[in-house]
C-alpha cells in the first residue's frame, strides 16, 4: 500500500500554512512552521509571483495534505464527483469527509488524520460491529463507529488515554458522539458548508478542468 513517509512539518511547510497534521505538536513552539517559516529545499533569493496553476496547484496539494490522500486516488475522488449530480466540489469535500479515518479524527478518537489513518490500519475500530481495517472506507448514514475492544468490555490503557476528556473538539453536526460509550453515528452526509478544513474546491475544480 502506497503512502506518504516523509516528514509531516515539510507538507505544511510547502503549502505555507499550519494543516495540523500532527495533532498537538502544531499547537507548540515545535510546530516545523513556526520554527521554519520558508519551504523545504534549497532557499531562492527571490520568490516568483506565482501564476494562476501554480495557486491552484497549491490548493489540490493542500487537500491531499491534509486528508492524506495519495494524487491518483484524490483523482479518483474528483472524477467521481465530477461524474455525480450535484456541485462537483462540495461532493468531492464531502468524499474526503466520509473517510473512516476522518471520521475517527472528526469523533475526537486520535489526535489527527494521521493518527486515525494508523489506528484504523492496525484494527482498532468496528463499523456496525464489524471490524474495518481500511481507512479509505466512506461510511454511511447510520452507521455506528466503536473501538474494538479484544477482551470483552475491557478499554485498553491507550485508548484510556486518547479518549481522555472527549469531545477535545467540537464534533460536526453529521455526527453524534457518545463519550460514555466511546461511540460514534453518522447521521447525515458531510454538510461543505461545515468544513473547516479552509480549502478552496473552487480552484481545485479549475485545476483538473484545464
Amino acid at each position: 500500500m502506497a503512502r506518504y513517509t516523509d516528514a509531516s512539518c515539510r507538507q505544511c511547510r510547502r503549502i505555507g500554512e499550519k494543516l495540523f497534521l500532527k495533532g498537538d505538536r502544531c499547537y507548540s513552539q515545535k510546530c516545523g512552521v513556526e520554527r521554519r517559516k520558508r519551504p523545504p529545499g534549497e532557499p531562492s533569493r527571490r520568490r516568483p509571483r506565482s501564476s494562476d496553476w501554480a495557486v491552484q496547484l497549491r490548493e489540490k496539494q493542500k487537500a491531499r495534505f491534509t486528508y492524506g490522500v495519495l494524487e491518483r486516488q484524490f483523482r479518483k475522488y474528483f472524477e467521481e464527483a465530477r461524474d455525480t449530480k450535484g456541485v462537483t466540489g462540495d461532493l468531492l469535500l464531502s468524499t474526503l469527509e466520509q473517510r473512516l479515518d476522518n471520521v475517527v479524527y472528526r469523533l475526537s478518537f486520535a489526535d489527527s488524520r494521521k493518527q486515525g489513518r494508523q489506528l484504523v490500519n492496525h484494527g482498532h475500530f468496528n463499523v456496525n460491529g464489524r471490524r474495518v481495517n481500511i481507512p479509505s472506507y466512506l461510511i454511511k448514514v447510520g452507521d455506528v463507529i466503536t473501538w474494538n475492544r479484544v477482551d470483552g468490555d475491557t478499554v485498553p490503557e491507550f485508548v484510556q488515554a486518547l479518549t481522555d476528556g472527549l469531545p477535545k473538539r467540537p464534533v460536526p453536526s453529521w455526527l453524534q458522539l457518545e463519550p460514555s460509550d466511546l461511540k460514534g453515528e453518522v447521521l447525515s452526509i458531510p454538510d461543505a458548508s461545515e468544513n473547516d478544513s479552509g480549502v478552496d474546491v473552487r480552484l481545485i475544480v479549475e485545476f483538473y478542468s484545464k
